[in-house]
């Protein structure tokens, strides 16, 4: 068996090449999201062989993906503290291709919540440890540089997962789905064996304990820039779960386009990885604040018009489409860069850091989301209200995170 890759001259600091280095990480970003929106397509098929009679009922498969992914994010931190980012990452592909295969072979929905639930315990690694890796490699506008880089590719896979899934089941059933998750989980597990170098300097190691544990939690915790930046992106997220909670329906019910319905979902998340792509570019000249503060200005914006159509009975499907589009282009900005001022004051307690960000950033996205979804009512009307409430909560906390600003750091006159 092949070695992990070496440092060799000209590299990135992660001592690979940096297309490579970038590919990886990106790849990992992507797992999670490939994992929830190649199934889109399939829940109606789902809903129908586990006999799950409240269509609503059918997001809970999502949901318990998340909170898993949630939950797990509190061990997976601490760990690769400790032991290091690789085996964390080779421990959570195993737990992630495992979750994929009882998915494949679930007969009841009960035990189909239980292996996405698993599932979700495994995609927890790449999600914490990919992070810390980047934070360990980079720093400051390179940091979200190299994030906006691979959110271009993690933002991608929501354009083509839809319609992936859509292909799959052209051919076969909905099981083969959760097969190739699985497959893909594999294939990782393969790459990152063969190539990835520890990241973590043996320094920078923590000794694994519950007080030490607990003791960086209360650290992070106590950080005011990581903590608001975390809650705002909590917020923000709530929004995409709760539109990806929504979509299928959405399209479906409201609108009547079944057979569009992964071309809609793709055109709208195309403009994420627009968005993301410009990011990367425009971020060491304008700085994180800057393009993140307003594109929540703008999402909110844009949001409350799509609330007022909505509210007025003259939302159409163009409209619709229209504004999700600007939603999730401004949602493009916000990720990447809140992600990385809230980890910017972490430093060597990144693993801690990542964990708890990755931790309450997922299961309060995921409840709000799952609120969203839920109150769906055969309108757009609870999806575009979530959006806008959540907008305005998210600009709020940034508000007071920053000293009572906007687009300038709290310590800078």
């Amino acid at each position: 068996m092949s070695q992990p890759a070496k440092k060799t001259p000209g590299a990135s600091p992660s001592g690979l090449p940096f297309a490579e280095t970038l590919a990886l990480v990106a790849a990992l970003m992507a797992l999670n999201a490939l994992a929830i929106d190649v199934m889109l397509p399939a829940l109606p098929a789902i809903g129908s062989a586990l006999q799950i009679d409240a269509h609503n009922d059918r997001q809970l498969i999502i949901t318990a993906f998340l909170i898993g992914m949630a939950v797990a994010s509190l061990v997976f931190g601490p760990l690769s503290d400790s032991i290091g980012r690789r085996k964390v990452l080779l421990a959570g592909l195993a737990i992630y291709s495992i979750g994929g295969v009882i998915s494949s072979i679930a007969t009841s929905f009960e035990a189909m919540l239980a292996a996405r639930f698993l599932q979700g315990i495994g995609a927890a690694a790449p999600r914490v440890a990919t992070i810390s890796m980047v934070r360990d490699w980079y720093s400051g506008r390179e940091m979200g540089r190299v994030m906006s880089l691979a959110m271009v590719v993690f933002m991608s896979v929501p354009i083509v997962a839809p319609s992936i899934g859509q292909l799959i089941l052209s051919f076969g059933e909905w099981r083969a789905i959760f097969a190739m998750l699985t497959i893909v989980g594999i294939l990782l597990f393969i790459w990152l064996w063969v190539r990835l170098p520890e990241s973590l300097k043996p320094q920078n190691s923590r000794p694994l304990s519950f007080s030490g544990t607990l003791l960086a939690y209360i650290k992070v915790m106590r950080t005011p820039i990581t903590v608001g930046y975390m809650l705002a992106m909590s917020l923000i997220l709530g929004t995409l779960f709760g539109f990806i909670n929504s979509a299928q329906q959405v399209f479906v019910d409201v609108f009547g386009l079944q057979d569009e319905f992964p071309i809609m979902f793709a055109l709208i998340a195309s403009t994420m990885a627009a968005a993301s792509f410009l990011n990367a570019n425009l971020v060491r000249r304008f700085g994180m604040r800057k393009l993140a503060h307003g594109a929540m200005l703008a999402f909110t914006a844009a949001s409350l018009v799509g609330t007022t159509l909505a509210a007025t009975g003259l939302q159409t499907v163009t409209s619709f489409m229209i504004i999700q589009c600007l939603c999730m282009f401004f949602f493009g900005f916000i990720g990447s860069n809140c992600n990385a001022m809230a980890m910017e004051p972490m430093g060597s307690l990144a693993g801690a850091a990542s964990s708890v960000i990755s931790f309450f950033t997922t299961l309060i996205g995921a409840v709000l989301g799952a609120l969203i979804g839920h109150a769906f009512n055969g309108s757009t009307a609870p999806l575009t209200t979530g959006f806008a409430v959540l907008g305005v909560l998210a600009i709020v906390v940034v508000y007071f995170t920053e000293g009572q600003r906007l687009f300038t750091p709290k310590n800078e006159s």
